[in-house]
C-alpha cells in the first residue's frame, strides 16, 4: 500500500502545478505573449539544460557503454506502438491535424516526471539503470519521431516540407543537448562546478513551468473539453494496455535480468509525455489538444498505475 501511495504522490504533485497554472491562467495572469515566452524558455534553456546535466550527473561512461544493449528493447516496442498508431488513427477516425499529435502521444511515455519516481517507490535506487536506460530510448524517440509527427500537424501549407525544414525538427535544440551530453560523456569531458550547478538549478524549471503551461492550454481549451472523447480513448488504450503488452511479450523471453523486465513493462505504461503540448504550441499544432490528453492520462494512471503494478508483480518470467 505504501508503495501504491508514493507512485500516486508522484502523480499528485504534478496535477497541483497543472491546477496551478490553470488558476493563474484564470486570473489574466497570462496572455498570448507571456505563454510564447515560457515555451521558448523551455525549449531553448530549461529543457537543453536539463538534458545534459541529467546524463552527465546520472551516468558514467562505463556505465553508458554497459547499458547500451538494453536500448534495443524499448526501441523494439515503441516501433511497434508507431506502427499500431497508424493503424488507431484509421480505427478511431482521428481528424485532420491531429494525427502527428495522437501517433506521438501514443507510443512516447512520460519516462521522468512520472516513471522514474514509480519505479524508484517500486523497486528501490537499484531499478535506476533500467529507468535510465528506458529514458534515454524514449528520449531518442519522442525528440525525433515524436517532435516530428507533433510539427506535421501543424503544416498549413499543402507542398513538402523542405530539408532544412524536416533536420530542424528532428535536431530539435533539446536533442542536440542530448547529442552533445552523450558526446561529453563518452570522452571524460568534465565541466566546471559552477557550470553544472548553473545547468541545475536552470534545468530545474523544466517541470514546472510545463505543468504551467499544460495548466493554461487548459484554460484556454475550455474545461468542459476535458472528457473521454475517441481520441482519448485510443491514446489511453495505447498508453496503459498496448504498450506494456508489447513491452511484456518483448521482454518475456529475453536474456535479461527480471528487475530490467519489470521495469520496461512499468515504463511503458506511463501517461503522455507533458512536452508534448509545448512541442505543439511551437510547431502551430494543437497544444490544446495535447494538454488535455496530457491531463487526461495523467489522472487517468492513478488508477491504472496501481493494477498495473500489481500484475506485474505477479508474472513468473
Amino acid at each position: 500500500m505504501a508503495v501504491l501511495l508514493q507512485g500516486a504522490e508522484g502523480i499528485l504533485t504534478i496535477l497541483v502545478m497543472i491546477a496551478l497554472g490553470y488558476y493563474l491562467c484564470s486570473k489574466k495572469w497570462f496572455d498570448d505573449r507571456t505563454t510564447g515566452v515560457i515555451v521558448r524558455l523551455i525549449i531553448m534553456v530549461a529543457l537543453p539544460l536539463y538534458m545534459v546535466n541529467n546524463i552527465l550527473t546520472d551516468f558514467t561512461r562505463s556505465q553508458l557503454i554497459d547499458l547500451i544493449p538494453g536500448l534495443i528493447y524499448p526501441f523494439i516496442s515503441m516501433a511497434v506502438m508507431f506502427l499500431l498508431s497508424l493503424l488507431a488513427v484509421k480505427v478511431v477516425g482521428v481528424n485532420e491535424g491531429r494525427r502527428g499529435t495522437f501517433k506521438s502521444m501514443f507510443l512516447n511515455s512520460n519516462t521522468i516526471f512520472i516513471g522514474l519516481p514509480v519505479n524508484l517507490a517500486l523497486f528501490g535506487t537499484t531499478s535506476l539503470p533500467y529507468v535510465l536506460i528506458y529514458y534515454m530510448a524514449n528520449t531518442i524517440c519522442f525528440w525525433t519521431l515524436g517532435a516530428y509527427l507533433i510539427a506535421k500537424d501543424g503544416e498549413h501549407e499543402l507542398e513538402r516540407p523542405s530539408l532544412k525544414v524536416t533536420l530542424s525538427r528532428v535536431f530539435s535544440p533539446p536533442f542536440l543537448a542530448f547529442l552533445v551530453a552523450v558526446a561529453l560523456l563518452m570522452f571524460n569531458v568534465k565541466l566546471p562546478t559552477f557550470i553544472m550547478a548553473d545547468m541545475n538549478y536552470l534545468g530545474s524549471m523544466t517541470t514546472p513551468l510545463s505543468m504551467l503551461f499544460i495548466g493554461i492550454c487548459i484554460f484556454n481549451a475550455g474545461l468542459e473539453n476535458v472528457r473521454l472523447t475517441k481520441d482519448a480513448w485510443g491514446i489511453l488504450l495505447g498508453r496503459f494496455i498496448l504498450s506494456p503488452f508489447v513491452m511484456l511479450c518483448i521482454v518475456y523471453y529475453a536474456d535479461i535480468p527480471q528487475l530490467m523486465k519489470e521495469v520496461f513493462i512499468i515504463q511503458a505504461a506511463m501517461p503522455v509525455m507533458t512536452n508534448a503540448p509545448v512541442i505543439a504550441k511551437v510547431s502551430g499544432a494543437d497544444s490544446d489538444y495535447a494538454a488535455i490528453m496530457v491531463t487526461l492520462s495523467t489522472l487517468t494512471a492513478l488508477i491504472a498505475i496501481p493494477f498495473l503494478l500489481l500484475a506485474v508483480s505477479n508474472i513468473q518470467f
